[in-house]
């Protein structure tokens, strides 16, 4: 299957990174290379472009895709946390511009043997980086009920987390949850009738939840930002898309403090503690997709855009 992936708020975000033909760009979550064509496509002379993506498919894919600029184009095989040090390898001092486009894939989500979607009965994996031992089984089978139930109730926001985590120690102890339909069948048996009704998929939640779990998600995320943010050149912009609240109020307030670091009391008249804002929140509220876009790819319709300017 080839690495198909529509990139969600595309325009929006090119928009927002105001590329210099000759600046340096970063793509933290390369995928299939969909926002990275569209900045490549704008750089001239000097102009360098860094893809960096955990999953081999999305390498792959994303250096078919832009292989027409290769002498502009450098793809490293890493999760975004290492950026900042992976640029410095590569002689890099700074750079103009960051894309982070957050959560999973088109691709993933479809290829069945990944076992990331509720949708198809394979084995439970769901790595992005398929280097890593822990997945989506150990999980489900090897960790505590206590944390079982925080994982679904803090990542999945499901209000039956202690239920579902329950109904999954009981299970397990009869035999291994290997797949996502096993998995599948134990969730719904935790959720009262009426509340699979109308509540969309049961499984949804707590999927997302084992995922966000599986790829250390929201912790990459809240370790990275300051140093990406500090990593760029003076009007250099960071434009993050994120698919759910938890990844949202991470970046909102990973901004919000670097645009107003100041630690001192509220009555103090002057600052004491030095702190100096590291640039601008350009986005007061996020970029939200068109209806157009919601229509044509449904896959859009919890994206954010938030944008940062450094100074």
């Amino acid at each position: 299957m080839s690495f198909s992936h529509k990139s969600v708020l595309l325009n929006e975000t090119i928009e927002g990174l105001q590329i210099k033909p000759e600046g340096i760009y970063v793509d933290g979550t390369l995928g299939g290379g969909g926002h990275a064509l569209e900045v490549v496509k704008r750089l001239t002379g000097q102009g360098r472009f860094f893809g960096i993506d955990q999953d081999y498919a999305a390498i792959e894919a994303a250096g078919e895709r832009l292989k027409d600029y290769s002498e502009k184009v450098t793809i490293i095989r890493d999760n975004y946390e290492n950026a900042v040090s992976d640029l410095r390898n590569a002689g890099i001092a700074g750079v103009d511009g960051i894309v982070l486009d957050l959560g999973v894939s088109s691709y993933q989500l479809d290829t069945v043997e990944r076992g990331f979607s509720y949708k198809y009965d394979t084995a439970l994996d769901m790595r992005m980086d398929t280097r890593q031992s822990l997945s989506a089984k150990e999980i489900v089978n090897e960790y505590a009920q206590t944390d079982l139930a925080r994982i679904i109730r803090d990542y999945g926001e499901d209000r039956f987390a202690n239920n579902i985590a329950r109904h999954i120690v009981k299970a397990r102890e009869e035999k291994p949850i290997e797949t996502t339909f096993q998995l599948n069948e134990i969730i719904k048996e935790a959720i009262p009738a009426k509340m699979r009704a109308t509540g969309g998929h049961p499984s949804k939640r707590t999927f997302q939840a084992i995922r966000i779990e599986c790829n250390r998600e929201l912790e990459v995320l809240k370790n990275s930002l300051e140093e990406m943010i500090t990593f760029l050149n003076p009007g250099g912009r960071i434009c993050i898309i994120t698919f759910h609240s938890l990844e949202d109020r991470i970046v909102k307030s990973a901004f919000k403090k670097q645009e107003n670091p100041c630690t001192c009391p509220p009555g103090f008249p002057v600052c004491m503690c030095g702190k100096e804002p590291l640039g601008k929140v350009i986005t007061r509220k996020p970029i939200l997709p068109s209806e157009e876009e919601m229509e044509e790819n449904s896959r859009s319709k919890s994206a954010k855009l938030r944008i940062f300017e450094r100074i």
